[in-house]
């Protein structure tokens, strides 16, 4: 039975995505989970481009987020971030980079701008400790605007001549020679003819006049959160318990999951509030503290890395995403405590389960994926026959 009782622990996802105290990126994951009927997350900890877009092209179709560490990927690169981009498109999944941002305002920026990662490109999530203060929260997010401000403006420059350069003609009635076109006819030392003075026609040189204009253009477009899909009695039922690998409603799925449409560009941060390590320094004050710098910056802050679901107050709509999980509790001999789907998600109220090994390891990644995608979604299934129970006494 599940222990929290803040009304969000037995809302769906879907009803929870109809609130508007959720970032836009929330919006469309908590969408995403409920269309996709996954609330799993896989961790890719591999150390190569080519492991990492396998492994997401293993088990993309039953995930909602991929969570990454690219600074283990021995030769992340351009083109390991556009395979990532083309598979999360296709495969439907958000990433999630698990950089653990903790510095000083500027430092944090340059990181998540800046270097050979260039993070704020490429994964809509990331995450962070508040331990040097709540300014590695505001800088991210200042960040994250300017990234986006950048993407949505583009500057075009146009260069016409009116009319275009020619030789006149030697008599009336004769067709002028036109000037060759070719796009690399420069001067030698690399100067582009287009800075030179127009030419007038001064009755001598037998030019017509030419006039070079010079355009440049710069628009700005917004980028909306995805339409809100029109769902249908067998999707919004949002069970796996009947589903097999060869589910009957894919096709019906996949109509839905393109009325969702892509992700918005906008960037997201989870706090790391709790952590599933064995004596680990993440006192209750600290997980508070969390929690109301979360309040404090709804706008940017869409959840946190807890053991628990950590909602408690009237207008609290955070997502929360719990690694540590495996079929069955333990640990790794490392400091690593595994819960069990059922532990995290109907009695800590968790809202996505994060995977590892318990998948990376499996013989058949995609058979294992489908495995926890099933256990996580039944445990959220029996939380919300619980919040049915405590609201008609039963």
């Amino acid at each position: 039975m599940a222990t929290r009782q803040h009304s969000t622990a037995y809302q769906s996802y879907y009803e929870r995505s109809e609130a508007d105290n959720l970032t836009p990126l929330a919006t469309y994951l908590l969408r995403l989970i409920h269309l996709k009927r996954t609330n799993l997350c896989v961790s890719a900890d591999v150390t190569t481009s080519n492991a990492l877009l396998r492994l997401a092209e293993e088990v993309g179709d039953h995930i909602c987020i991929l969570k990454t560490h690219a600074d283990i990927i021995a030769d992340f690169n351009d083109k390991t971030i556009r395979g990532l981009n083309e598979l999360s498109r296709r495969k439907k999944f958000l990433v999630f980079e698990d950089r653990k941002f903790g510095d000083i305002g500027n430092t944090v920026q340059l990181q998540y701008t800046g270097g050979s990662l260039a993070i704020v490109r490429w994964a809509p999530i990331v995450n962070a400790h508040i331990f040097p203060g709540a300014a590695v929260i505001t800088s991210l997010a200042e960040a994250a605007s300017k990234a986006i401000t950048s993407y949505n403006t583009s500057v075009s420059t146009d260069i016409s001549a009116s009319p275009a350069p020619s030789r006149a003609g030697s008599g009336p009635g004769e067709e002028a020679e036109s000037e060759p076109e070719n796009e690399d006819d420069d001067d030698e030392d690399g100067d582009d003819d287009t800075d030179e003075e127009p030419e007038v026609d001064d009755g001598r040189n037998g030019r017509k006049q030419s006039v070079v204009s010079v355009s440049t253009t710069i628009s700005t477009k917004t980028e909306a959160i995805s339409p809100t899909p029109q769902l249908k009695p067998s999707l919004s039922r949002g069970s796996t318990e009947e589903d097999d690998e060869e589910d009957e409603d894919e096709d019906m799925l996949k109509s839905q999951l393109e009325a969702l449409g892509p992700p918005p560009f906008y960037r997201s941060l989870l706090l790391l509030a709790q952590m599933s390590s064995e004596a680990n320094f993440f006192t209750p004050e600290y997980t508070a503290a969390c929690v109301r710098e979360a309040r404090n910056n709804r706008d940017f802050v869409m959840g946190f890395i807890a053991q628990r679901g950590l909602n408690s107050e009237p207008g609290d709509n955070f997502i929360t995403m719990t690694p540590g999980v495996q079929k069955a509790a333990g640990g790794d001999g490392k400091g690593q405590q595994y819960n069990t789907p059922r532990k995290v998600v109907t009695e800590q109220g968790a809202d996505v389960i994060i995977v590892g090994r318990g998948i990376l390891n499996a013989a058949d990644r995609r058979k294992e994926a489908l495995e926890y995608r099933k256990q996580g979604w039944l445990a959220y299934e029996e939380r919300l026959r619980a919040g049915r129970s405590r609201r008609t006494g039963r």
